[in-house]
């Protein structure tokens, strides 16, 4: 699995290739969190948004599809308490319905074959009244994530703003606030309220 070969030398090389937006968006997304929430975080990765919700939350469950990546997290994430790391696939959660206060998935979207499915499963495991909250990588003007790919990453979907918008709109979302986090790899990131 692509993601097992690269967890050893993810947060460096993002660091290297990304460190204005790779280190701002943990402090945007814990911004949207609040004291008492139970968090799920898909596709958390090396832990690089994980460490800055589970400052913010009561609890975090952090999830992803590869397990090295899961280590990576843990290690980056010692000695916050109130996390638990588990494999999980975004497209088929193991997770009851309207269950966390808010769901998080960042960089991920663009990743994917089937990101309705993913967004779906989100939004499903959500409670009423909660955020999902949803940053990804898109193009600006000549920075795209053409440094990300270098590395072996395969967009299957390529976002600028309004396509990113637009993607949610056509599925049928609409209650959704948009912001951008700037760097040479920027990110927009969709908050949705359900």
């Amino acid at each position: 699995m692509f993601w097992d070969r690269v967890a050893r030398f993810y947060d460096f090389f993002e660091t290297v290739a990304n460190y204005k937006c790779y280190t701002a968006l943990g402090k945007a997304v814990a911004s949207e969190i609040e004291r008492g929430d139970v968090v799920f975080e898909c596709a958390c990765g090396t832990g690089a948004i994980t460490k800055h919700i589970a400052e913010v939350s009561r609890y975090v469950v952090a999830a992803d599809l590869s397990p090295k990546m899961l280590k990576e997290a843990e290690a980056n994430c010692r000695g916050l308490s109130n996390i638990s790391f588990k494999k999980a696939d975004i497209t088929a959660l193991n997770c009851p319905d309207d269950h966390f206060d808010k769901v998080v998935a960042g960089n991920v979207i663009h990743l994917l074959d089937d990101p309705e499915a993913a967004v779906r499963e989100l939004v499903r495991v959500c409670k009423p009244g909660g955020k999902i909250i949803i940053p990804t990588y898109i193009n600006i003007g000549h920075r795209t994530h053409t440094s990300l790919e270098k590395i072996g990453l395969e967009f299957k979907r390529s976002f600028d703003v309004d396509s990113y918008k637009q993607f949610f709109a056509d599925a049928g979302y609409e209650n959704v606030r948009y912001f951008v986090i700037e760097g040479n790899c920027p990110c927009e990131v969709a908050v949705i309220t359900k």
